[in-house]
């Protein structure tokens, strides 16, 4: 234990020290420069006998020995010196003033070997002597006022916060990868992220520009190509998914089992987009099928019924469209069974339209609270149940969405290993809020074939999720896993999942996948998954400083390991996340923050060989319109027909 009686003797050991230095280098000069003294008449007999007495030690054997010696007793004294710390001091001026010092100090040795007065070359040397010795006693005063223990080094909290990452390639014949480099420490490590089981679902989020599609999706595209997947593509920026996917199937059509197929559906060039039924009668079994394909629609076509669900004014529209689809599921064994006669329907006069439905014996109870309505002349009721529906369907009535939804160029079950397809659908940004419900409805649809038991292995590519609508999302990722399913969903921020699915909905989707892979993005997203991510040991350090003593503190701590503010300043990709494990393949390390790796100028000379999407037909403007008024005339003779057969038997019972 350090007292003060202590501190008091070991200064006066250091004064002592320091005082015989000084005493040494006075003798030296003395002895050295003896002619010069006594030229000047200061010299004593009993300094005379005492240097005999040194010189018989051999301390003034040379001049360089003393000097070291002196030089030595010195530094011993600032050893153990404590100056008072100065948190503004820095080396610069500390390395000027022992390097000036020591240049002084032992470059003056040379005028003593030098011809020339006696005692001018005396004054020289001690002078010169003199000023190294104080100059390199200021650097070493200084030295201790200095504060050794750097604090601001790592402002930013980045080596603390760096942890180890997988750095071994994990592979099976379903998982996906990608290269990565993460900084340990002070050094820079390549790694792997390795999605060895996608079937638990995969999130992938990041704000405008941190670079999803580049370095994730389009790379993720790819693998599962080359692995022999089967696919479903959203691709929200028609073509940028699509054109690759295209190409990317063109160059391995020899990995799968059977060579699949490539559809793409795209409202706005109809010459390159094939034809689809999402209301394909063979694939709708029962009226539930029909009440989820409504559901799914008019919730795309208004997103403010999804938070509504449940009110009796929205699930009126709802009921009143189950009617409407199963009917013309039942009628003619499916004849009609289209979106666009669905609509068309729809426009019917009630007295007319009512009446026709109302012949369907699974739909009655649907029915009957419109028929009631209406004979009740509660207008206002019926207009306010049926409406909002009509107006919403009716913002779907055009020539080139009819074209494309009355096809049946293909089915939607993509994994049927006899007829495995890649199938692209493209959205309009100008056109989300109109092509995002119906994209929605063939999501349904297909999501209700793919799984199921015994089929190939398959992907659900979704980018900009939140633009489409699926109400049983969660329930897809938590059952097709043992189904072989992998659904990939891209958004940008966890905000617009909850503004357009609801707060309870988005939640639950956003916890129940297992993989994660999130660029920059900002508030709430970048608290949640910093939660998500969890802690770390992490070092701490505290400074104290007093006058004559400096006190570390060091500590450890659990400390968030990406915080919220790391995330939120991500460079474009960089990208942080977690990857799920098999319990027959145990990945310890599956949390990552890393850069990574996509080589561009490769990936951009790629595309530019890529090869345009192909011409399905050279439809005319004239054969659109040709089935748009052939649709309304299906749904008048339809209409007509069956008031006729009506009539026939209010007839026949009337006799």
């Amino acid at each position: 234990m350090s007292t003060g009686e202590n501190e008091q003797d070991l200064r006066k050991i250091l004064d002592m020290t320091r005082m015989a230095a000084i005493c040494l280098l006075l003798l030296h000069c003395y002895y050295f420069c003896y002619p010069a003294f006594v030229q000047w008449k200061l010299v004593w007999k009993i300094t005379n006998s005492f240097l005999i007495n040194i010189e018989h030690t051999g301390l003034f054997s040379s001049p360089v020995k003393s000097k070291i010696f002196a030089l030595m007793l010195l530094i011993i004294s600032l050893l153990g010196a404590q100056g008072r710390k100065d948190e503004k001091a820095t080396w610069k001026p500390i390395v000027i003033w022992i390097t000036t010092g020591l240049f002084l100090y032992g470059a003056s040795i040379a005028l003593l070997t030098m011809n020339g007065p006696v005692e001018l070359l005396a004054c020289l040397y001690i002078l010169l002597s003199g000023i190294g010795f104080a100059a390199i006693l200021t650097g070493g005063v200084r030295l201790t006022r200095l504060i050794k223990q750097n604090l601001s080094g790592d402002i930013f909290n980045d080596l603390n916060e760096s942890f180890p990452q997988e750095e071994r390639w994990i592979t099976n014949e379903y998982a996906i990868h990608f290269t990565g480099r993460y900084r340990l420490k002070d050094k820079k490590r390549n790694s792997f992220i390795n999605i060895i089981n996608p079937f638990r679902g995969f999130l992938v989020t990041g704000s405008p520009g941190a670079g999803k599609s580049w370095f994730i999706i389009l790379p993720l595209i790819k693998q599962q190509i080359e692995k022999g997947y089967a696919m479903f593509i959203y691709d929200f920026k028609y073509d940028d998914l699509t054109k690759a996917a295209y190409n990317w199937l063109l160059q391995n059509k020899h990995k799968y089992a059977v060579s699949p197929s490539f559809y793409a559906i795209n409202f706005d060039d109809l010459s390159r987009s094939h034809r689809c039924n999402p209301l394909d009668p063979d694939a709708m079994h029962d009226i539930t099928d029909a009440t989820e394909s409504a559901r799914t629609i008019l919730m795309g076509l208004n997103r403010e019924w999804i938070k509504k669900q449940g009110d009796f004014f929205i699930e009126s529209p709802i009921n009143f469209l189950t009617a409407i689809i199963w009917f013309l599921r039942k009628y003619d064994n499916g004849r009609y069974c289209t979106l666009p006669h669905v609509i068309e329907l729809m426009q019917a006069e009630y007295d007319e339209l009512l009446p026709v439905l109302n012949t369907e014996p699974e739909i009655e109870v649907l029915v009957n609270p419109f028929i009631t309505a209406f004979q009740n002349d509660a207008m206002e009721q019926l207009e306010g149940q049926v409406a909002s529906a009509k107006i919403g369907m009716a913002r779907l009535a055009s020539p080139q969405l009819y074209w494309v939804l009355s096809g049946n160029d293909f089915t939607l079950d993509i994994n049927n290993p006899e007829k495995p397809k890649i199938v692209c659908v493209g959205n309009n940004p100008e056109k989300q809020s109109i092509y995002g419900a119906v994209l929605s409805l063939y999501i349904s649809r297909l999501i209700k074939i793919v799984n199921k038991k015994g089929k190939q292995k398959c992907s659900l590519v979704f980018d900009e999720f939140p633009t489409i609508f699926f109400n049983n999302m969660d329930s897809l990722i938590a059952t097709a896993r043992s189904n072989k399913v992998a659904t990939t969903l891209a958004m940008q921020d966890f905000s617009q999942l909850r503004k357009d699915y609801g707060k309870e909905q988005a939640d639950v989707i956003i916890n129940i996948c297992g993989n994660i892979i999130s660029g920059q993005v900002t508030g709430d997203t970048a608290k949640t998954l910093s939660e998500r991510f969890g802690k770390i040991m992490q070092d701490r350090e505290s400074l104290s400083i007093n006058r004559t003593d400096t006190s570390i503190s060091r500590s450890k701590q659990l400390d968030a390991a990406i915080p919220a503010s790391k995330i939120a300043a991500l460079s474009s990709g960089e990208f942080v996340g977690m990857v799920a494990d098999n319990p027959d393949e145990k990945i310890k390390l599956k949390m990552f923050h890393a850069e990574i790796l996509n080589d561009t100028e490769q990936m951009n000379a790629e595309m530019k060989t890529f090869k345009n999407i192909p011409v399905v037909n050279k439809v005319s403007q004239q054969e659109i319109m040709d089935n748009y008024f052939q649709i309304k005339y299906d749904i008048r003779q339809l209409i007509a027909a069956e008031i006729e057969i009506l009539l026939e038997k209010k007839k026949v019972n009337a006799s």
